[in-house]
């Protein structure tokens, strides 16, 4: 993916998840080297606030809806919760009201799991709230693989390399 082609192949998916999955076991390893000085209440708090906000009204409401169209609020509280810009201040706060603890790695275990670990990222409102190939997506995807990528199938007169 670049800035102009905004899709990832299989391959740089899968990238982008390892990349995450380093981030999770970063953030794991230290939450479980310091088991016996996390305050359990906040941890749990921080893990499931997210989800509780972010995802459970829209999967509630997508799985409710005949024809699987929900509202973009439903997306946008999924994306301002599970961002990390979001969450990054959320654990600012924190700090500046609280102080630093061993609970605060709740929030990058939640995100870097999502997307490490079950492929999550934020969510498009021209797509499905839950996972599902998006017919023109398929059918790109079809056309790129079975051309062997931009430069062995790239129509006449557009530039294969920019």
């Amino acid at each position: 993916m670049d800035g102009r082609n905004l899709f990832e192949t299989p391959t740089t998916y899968r990238l982008i998840r390892l990349e995450y999955a380093l981030g999770l076991v970063v953030a794991a390893v230290l939450f479980f080297a310091h088991l016996d000085e996390v305050r359990w209440l906040p941890a749990v708090g921080l893990f499931v606030y997210i989800d509780l906000i972010g995802y459970l009204p829209g999967a509630f409401a997508y799985r409710r809806s005949p024809d699987k169209r929900i509202s973009k609020v439903y997306f946008v509280l999924y994306n301002v919760m599970h961002s990390l810009v979001t969450q990054g201040l959320v654990v600012l706060a924190w700090i500046w009201l609280f102080g630093a603890e061993w609970a605060l790695l709740a929030v990058p275990i939640h995100l870097f799991g999502d997307r490490a670990l079950f492929g999550n990222f934020l969510k498009p409102f021209a797509l499905r709230f839950e996972p599902e190939p998006h017919p023109a997506y398929t059918a790109f995807r079809e056309h790129y693989e079975h051309t062997g990528g931009p430069a062995a199938g790239t129509p006449a007169g557009v530039p294969a390399h920019h």
